[in-house]
Parts: structure tokens; sequence; C-alpha cells
């Protein structure tokens, strides 16, 4: 996973072209790169962003950000209930809650 100004690019190689191409992930919008060595893609994927943002600032158009912070999720009732329970079972608010079960998986997916 590559990333440039907050935004994360995901690639991958095609054999027969022999050329690595990507897309910036988590855009409505479709920023996409390519390089035929890795330097070379990495150098296009940060070029790709930077023209983007340059084509939304000339566009008078707000670029896509990768996340605004907010999260609307659908969970079945009854494991919503026993989360919001947990949480303030614990003191803490239910956003704060997720937020830090989101975390914890995050942290350990990456171990």
């Amino acid at each position: 996973m590559m990333k440039y100004k907050g935004y994360a690019g995901k690639a991958e190689y095609d054999d027969e072209a022999e050329v690595f191409y990507g897309e910036v992930i988590g855009l409505r919008d479709v920023v996409t790169f390519r390089g035929t060595s890795v330097k070379e893609m990495q150098k296009s994927f940060r070029e790709s962003i930077d023209e983007y943002l340059d084509f939304c600032k000339r566009m008078n158009k707000s670029p896509d950000i990768p996340a605004s912070g907010r999260l609307i999720i659908r969970i079945p009732p009854e494991l919503h209930s026993n989360a919001a329970i947990t949480a303030k079972s614990e003191g803490r608010s239910l956003n704060n809650w997720v937020a830090d079960a989101v975390r914890e998986k995050l942290l350990a997916k990456s171990s």
C-alpha cells in the first residue's frame, strides 16, 4: 500500500503487459497510475494525486477525501444493543467504544 498526502494507492502487476497498474482507493472519483518499475509506479502514483488535486482546484471542486471521520454502518439490532450496553457499562460512549474496537482489530492485523 502506498500513501501520499493522505491518499492511499493499491497496485498490481500485469505479467503479460509487464506493467504495474493501480488506483487510488477510497474515492468516488477514479484516479489511476502505472509504471514499468516500482520506482516509476510510485512516481506515477504521486503525480496522479498531484494532478487530481490541481484539476479539482482549477474546476473549483472539492477533491474527494479518503475518509471524513464519519462512519455509518448497518449491523444487526442485537449486536447494536449488546455493543451499546457494553459501552455504557464501561462508562464510555458507543462511538468511542466502536472506534477502540476498530483500532484494536487493525493493530492485531498489523502484528
